[in-house]
């Protein structure tokens, strides 16, 4: 890695112009960077080469030097890696578009979630589509609305070659990043995707008026079920005690910039599914992962009772007052 200090102004492509692949923009375009910017819509690229704004992030300035293309060859040519930022249920199409121009370029999965249709994790993904992949994870409790005016964030970058760690590492160490790293790409990409559905029952709780003492009852619970499914999956314990596991859950279930939350917290007010999406007015993907993580801890016969819980609110109709009573009154357990 270079000195602390000395830095080779890089050049970055990010598929997605999502608040996520904005906010990370911003920040790597502030860190004397280059960075193309993949949309796929004709008005978001016009409003953020013209306009330089991003209607997802209205307190956000987008640099000069971001670019925003709608041609995947355009912004992968000149890259030294790229970042995949796209909805999960997205993965795989998008990324079957633009396979052909990646190369030896490092592809760092910036999304949370899972492929709904195989319960595969978004690096498995990918790897179907290329097998010869050099595939990283970035994570961590961070909202694009606070990383795109530079509130001070910690992140954690995983990879398997040390190259691909130091490179995405130095381009983003900053004063307002920080970046620490990891082996464990599997970890850290599922304590991103599974602690959305724990925010989710979060914002649940908040809907229907809970308190302080079940917040933070969920939370710790919650991360117990994420981290016996995550290590059955083949991540490593340690790795959901971290930034990507509970450092990311605790942000995700605290805060109002959360749209998983959010979208609990109106299902918790007794909105319908369709009327929270329509609300939220964005992707949500604890939603499109709670039955993901369910079939999942079946399959691996793990002990998630507020993933089961949660499961039955949103696809058998259990009321969340009775889903609290539920989770109460199960038969007695040693911590």
């Amino acid at each position: 890695m270079l000195k602390e200090g000395i830095r080779n102004m890089r050049n970055i492509a990010i598929i997605g112009s999502g608040s996520w692949g904005v906010a990370l923009a911003i920040h790597l375009a502030n860190n004397k960077n280059n960075v193309k910017l993949w949309s796929f819509n004709e008005e978001e690229k016009r409003l953020i080469n013209e306009e330089r704004k991003c209607k997802f992030l209205p307190n956000a300035v987008i640099p000069e030097n971001v670019e925003c293309s709608c041609d995947f060859e355009k912004v992968i040519k000149d890259a030294d890696y790229i970042l995949h930022v796209t909805p999960s249920k997205f993965t795989r199409e998008t990324f079957k578009k633009y396979k052909q121009y990646v190369g030896n370029k490092p592809v760092i999965i910036c999304s949370k979630g899972f492929e709904k249709e195989t319960l595969k994790t978004l690096d498995e993904v990918i790897l179907d589509e290329l097998p010869t992949a050099r595939v990283g994870a970035l994570s961590g409790p961070s909202h694009a609305e606070e990383v795109s005016i530079a509130v001070p964030t910690v992140l954690v970058m995983a990879a398997k070659e040390d190259e691909v760690i130091d490179l995405v590492q130095e381009t983003f160490m900053s004063e307002t990043m920080r970046i620490y790293t990891s082996k464990d790409v599997k970890g850290v990409e599922l304590g991103g995707a599974l602690k959305n559905i724990i925010a989710f029952c979060a914002g649940v709780a908040a809907g229907i008026g809970l308190g302080d003492n079940s917040f933070a009852g969920l939370i710790t619970r919650g991360l117990g079920e994420i981290a016996r499914l995550g290590v059955e999956l083949g991540g490593q314990k340690e790795t959901f005690y971290g930034l990507s596991g509970l450092g990311d859950l605790i942000v995700t279930c605290l805060s109002e910039h959360s749209r998983n939350r959010r979208a609990g917290k109106l299902i918790g007010q007794g909105k319908t599914l369709e009327e929270a999406r329509k609300e939220v007015g964005m992707v949500i993907e604890s939603i499109d992962n709670i039955d993901v993580a369910y079939e999942l801890g079946k399959q691996k016969n793990a002990y998630m009772p507020i993933i089961e819980t949660v499961y039955n609110v949103i696809y058998n109709g259990l009321d969340p007052q009775e889903a609290v009573k539920d989770l109460m009154t199960r038969d007695k357990k040693s911590e």
